[in-house]
């Protein structure tokens, strides 16, 4: 099995677009400069996205190609929020802040309650594949960049199970470098969190915890 999807990679590979190629690139470059907290993370998300948003509707993956849409204007809302943050700072002036309890429960209920209303839609209405796991995953990343935007801490720990499910989906649809792309976004996530944590404990002198 293992030597199959290696050859399905290397396949993949040579049949890849200079488009794709592009989006891979500036995606991981979204990822990195995201962790660091510059702003130019956001510029990379608009045009990696924006090419992704044809490639997903290319293959029928609708919510996915929906998903990377409201991934372009929210570039733009990160963009803002991380360049004005309250108090005039500038770029990575806006301080890592963290949700309650709560607040995690609230937005999981209206995660999965949008999954099976768009999942049952997509099942009925459209021939869109894996209709359930593609609207959890397009559903809860909406959450989650918002998170990014707002520099939520857990942001991160959403993105693992997120990323998890989105792997399965790009290797369901033959997308083997995309779900290459995504195994290294789980490698990454944990660094973001690691190094988000590290100065959210400076920038509250492991005091009183921000939140949102």
């Amino acid at each position: 099995m293992a030597e199959s999807f290696s050859q399905n990679i290397q396949a993949a590979w040579a049949a890849m677009s200079g488009f794709e190629i592009v989006a891979v690139v500036l995606a991981i470059a979204y990822l990195v400069l995201a962790i660091k907290e510059s702003s130019w993370c956001w510029y990379a998300a608009f045009v990696s996205t924006a090419i992704y948003t044809w490639l997903f509707w290319d293959v029928s993956l609708i919510m996915e190609s929906l998903l990377n849409a409201y991934y372009m204007a929210m570039a733009i809302y990160g963009w803002y929020q991380w360049r004005n943050p309250a108090g005039g700072e500038q770029v990575s002036g806006r301080p890592i802040v963290r949700w309650q309890l709560q607040q995690h429960m609230q937005a999981f209920a209206v995660v999965i309650v949008l999954t099976f209303a768009s999942g049952y839609f997509l099942t009925a209405n459209t021939g869109a594949q894996l209709p359930y796991l593609d609207s959890f995953t397009t559903w809860a990343s909406v959450l989650t960049t918002y998170m990014v935007a707002k520099k939520v801490l857990e942001n991160w720990l959403y993105w693992l199970v997120i990323n998890a499910c989105a792997i399965y989906l790009y290797v369901d649809r033959e997308l083997y470098l995309t779900a290459l792309l995504f195994i290294s976004y789980e490698v990454m996530a944990v660094i973001g969190f690691i190094r988000w944590y590290r100065h959210y404990r400076l920038q509250s002198g492991d005091a009183s915890l921000a939140t949102a």
